[in-house]
């Protein structure tokens, strides 16, 4: 059998990051990004929800329409896919597996949904849930972004409820108090 540096490199983690809209996964996540000695690589969603003020196609999300996206899901190209709030989200496969094959540890930023799909079908994988504070802090958050209107705020609020409820099929709960303190407690998981 002929070694290659391919058959010796250890296969990477599938970490999966969820919390309720608005608890902070986005910075968390970049906080986390910034350190080289966790060898990240996050896994852009797909969309086709319209682009936000500052989001940049591939950083963000990838943004598709809605046909292309239901493309996709017919040729089975989605670790995982929903739909919230009249648009689709989704993890393309390919990328993540490529990725932990090259040795990388797997960022899945994801909702409870689509965490649950992925966690039947990956049980090795590395679950965290982001807690906000409080619910207050939380509605302030997601007040505080002002890119929504009112009945997609309290839609977001109903539903961080809902997830709320579930951090319980979580390995790790992680309080998002401090966006430092939470990353280093989100590292230390990692390199356990």
């Amino acid at each position: 059998m002929e070694i290659t540096i391919s058959s010796i490199m250890k296969r990477g983690k599938l970490i999966i990051l969820s919390g309720p809209s608005g608890v902070g996964k986005g910075t968390v996540r970049m906080a986390l990004m910034a350190r080289p000695e966790l060898s990240l690589f996050y896994s852009v969603s797909m969309t086709t929800r319209p682009m936000r003020a500052g989001e940049a196609e591939g950083r963000e999300y990838y943004f598709v329409t809605k046909e292309e996206f239901l493309r996709k899901v017919e040729e089975g190209n989605f670790l995982e896919w929903n739909e919230f709030v009249g648009n689709y989200y989704g993890t393309p496969k390919d990328k993540v597996e490529e990725k932990l094959n090259e040795g990388k540890n797997v960022l899945l930023e994801i909702d409870v949904n689509g965490a649950r799909k992925v966690m039947e079908n990956c049980k090795d994988a590395v679950t965290i849930f982001l807690i906000p504070p409080s619910i207050e802090k939380l509605e302030e958050r997601i007040r505080g972004r002002r890119t929504e209107e009112e009945s997609i705020i309290q839609e977001r609020l109903a539903k961080a409820e809902s997830e709320l409820a579930q951090a319980h099929l979580y390995k790790h709960t992680i309080c998002n108090d401090k966006v430092e303190k939470a990353a280093d407690e989100i590292a230390k998981i990692i390199l356990a």
